[in-house]
Formats: C-alpha cells, structure tokens, sequence
C-alpha cells in the first residue's frame, strides 16, 4: 500500500537524506513522496523521482508538512536534523516533532530510524 512520505533534512544533513534515498530509490517509487524546498529538489535532481517541494523550511516549508500532517495527508516523515548546529527556525522544527506526536505519525530524525521505518512499510 502505497504510502505519502514527508522527507525533509537540515543544510548539513542534505547529503545523507540524498544519498539514503538513493539507496532506497526502489522502496521509495512506490510511494508519494513530497519535502520541504531544496530537499525535495535535491532528492529528485540525484534519484529522478518526483519529490513534491514546498516551501524552504525557514520560509515555512516544515509548517507546510505540519499542516498535512493534521490533515492526515502525510504517513511518515523522514527529517535528517543536524544536532550539532544551531538552527534559526528550530521552533517551527520543535512544532513539526509535536503534531507528528499529536497524530501519532511516524518521524525518524537519523538514518538508522528511516531503515527501520522504510522496512517497516514493506510489510503493509
């Protein structure tokens, strides 16, 4: 069953999601894929999927998701986070984690949790 993926990741953290969805690229095509702004466009120049983009994460790109999410119109969220660096809009990252919390959706902040997650999905 075909799943709507959110994938998102911090400037530092953009060639791991890229290079994580390469290695995934075949579980990934069977799913709606969308993320924020330069992540999104990222991942579809490197892969060829098509990766819906919204707005840059700063520019309310995570709100964006987050609004989906209430909507019950994202599954999962993949957001590698850098958690090493200061981030300006680290609030609006703080209220994606909380209504992903609220709805009960899936969201793996590191490589390691998104295999988990991925796989997880091959059994539905």
């Amino acid at each position: 069953m075909s799943k709507r993926i959110a994938l998102i990741a911090h400037d530092n953290m953009k060639p791991t999601i890229v290079q994580w969805c390469l290695d995934n690229k075949e579980i990934l095509s069977h799913h709606f894929l969308c993320g924020t702004g330069t992540t999104a466009s990222k991942i579809s120049s490197a892969t060829g999927l098509p990766v819906k983009a919204y707005l840059s994460g700063p520019l309310g790109g995570d709100q964006q998701i987050g609004s989906l999410v209430a909507v019950g119109e994202i599954d999962v969220i993949i957001f590698f986070s850098d958690p090493l660096t200061a981030m300006p809009h680290d609030p609006d990252v703080k209220a994606l984690l909380r209504i992903a919390q609220v709805y009960d959706v899936p969201m793996a902040s590191n490589k390691a949790t998104a295999d988990c997650i991925l796989h997880s999905l091959e059994e539905f």
